[in-house]
């Protein structure tokens, strides 16, 4: 099992790397130069050019969003099917992408009336910040509504993330209704997901948000397949299972937030990657949570290149091509699961 597990290690990050070298030559600005040629003349010179500007400024910043994305995406889908013990679960069930997306709405309708009192900046990052603050809110005000004496309530948590999810979506329902042309575009293509507003700063802070969280999820393998026992025998095992839970809720709500924050709502990759992961593994999360990230990166990171050359000068959202790619898997799964019941 280690020589296999080994091998699609490698084999992933193969595929990953062959996908970031052709991501740096596809796009709508096609360079003078190789990649190499413009990286060396940048750093040693310090010569600004277009193919510099493109490449440093642009392309670089938003294929490693890409991977962060995907591989956060990923690994957060994984940790909550393990906590739920159950396949269909992603980072939308407990209500956080719908936080998000509802805080995003409210910011792009009545943002205006405020956004001339704030410093540059805070404009230039209000929605982002806005979005964040809405992931957190969903994540607490579900986490609450789950939680009573000091204990966690799986399906109480999964019906309360479903409730919000609906009153969010009729809220965010309402704000496009009443929005106008300009600001019914943006909660449009915001909620559709896109990594075009990548930049090294935003880099920086998912990268930080990323792997703080990543390892501590990846550390919860052994914990994650206790609990396939059931609650109890995990329990009589040694493991704290309450602090797990509110664990893995808070540290895939951070991350699943910041990503959204940044990116707008990216459906499908926290729930097929792991889901064709067990095909191969089962449900041994020591091998599908490291797995699952280096999927995801592979997946995203496709998915973003194709999104922005399948269409060219224009863009195709994210968003609409995971779900095109996604949807398919996602189905034929279902079928096998069907076929299986028989």
């Amino acid at each position: 099992m280690k020589k296999k597990v080994a091998v699609y290690k490698v084999s992933f990050f193969i595929v990953l790397l062959v996908a970031l070298v052709t991501a740096l030559y596809l796009g709508a600005y096609d360079f003078n130069h190789s990649v190499f040629e413009i990286v060396s003349t940048y750093f040693n010179t310090n010569t600004h050019t277009a193919d510099s500007f493109v490449l440093i400024e642009l392309r670089i910043p938003r294929i490693l969003m890409a991977i962060l994305t995907g591989a956060a995406l990923a690994i957060s889908g994984t940790s909550l099917q393990g906590l739920f013990k159950n396949p269909l679960a992603s980072p939308d069930l407990i209500g956080i992408t719908s936080g998000a997306v509802l805080f995003a709405a409210l910011t792009i309708v009545f943002g205006s009336a405020v956004m001339h009192l704030l410093p540059a900046f805070f404009r230039y990052v209000l929605l982002s910040i806005m979005a964040f603050i809405g992931a957190l809110l969903t994540m607490w005000f579900v986490y609450k509504m789950a939680t009573s004496n000091g204990k966690t309530h799986i399906l109480i948590l999964l019906l309360s993330g479903v409730a919000i999810t609906a009153l969010t979506g009729a809220v965010t329902g309402f704000l496009t209704y009443i929005s106008t042309e300009e600001e019914l575009r943006n909660i449009t293509f915001w909620s559709l997901g896109s990594l075009a507003g990548s930049n090294w700063w935003k880099v920086c802070l998912v990268f930080i948000v990323v792997l703080i969280g990543s390892i501590r999820l990846l550390s919860k393998g052994k914990i994650l397949n206790a609990l396939m026992l059931g609650e109890k025998e995990a329990a009589h095992l040694g493991f704290d299972i309450e602090k797990t839970k509110r664990e893995i809720i808070i540290i895939v709500s951070l991350m699943v937030g910041c990503v959204v924050a940044f990116n707008g709502t990216i459906g499908f990759v926290g729930l097929v990657v792991p889901y064709i992961l067990r095909f191969v593994f089962n449900s041994n999360y020591n091998i599908l949570l490291p797995l699952s990230m280096l999927l995801g990166a592979v997946v995203m990171l496709i998915a973003d290149t194709i999104s922005r050359t399948i269409v060219v000068p224009a863009e195709l959202p994210i968003g609409i091509l995971t779900a095109i790619m996604g949807a398919p898997v996602f189905i034929s799964i279902l079928i096998n699961y069907k076929r299986k019941l028989k």
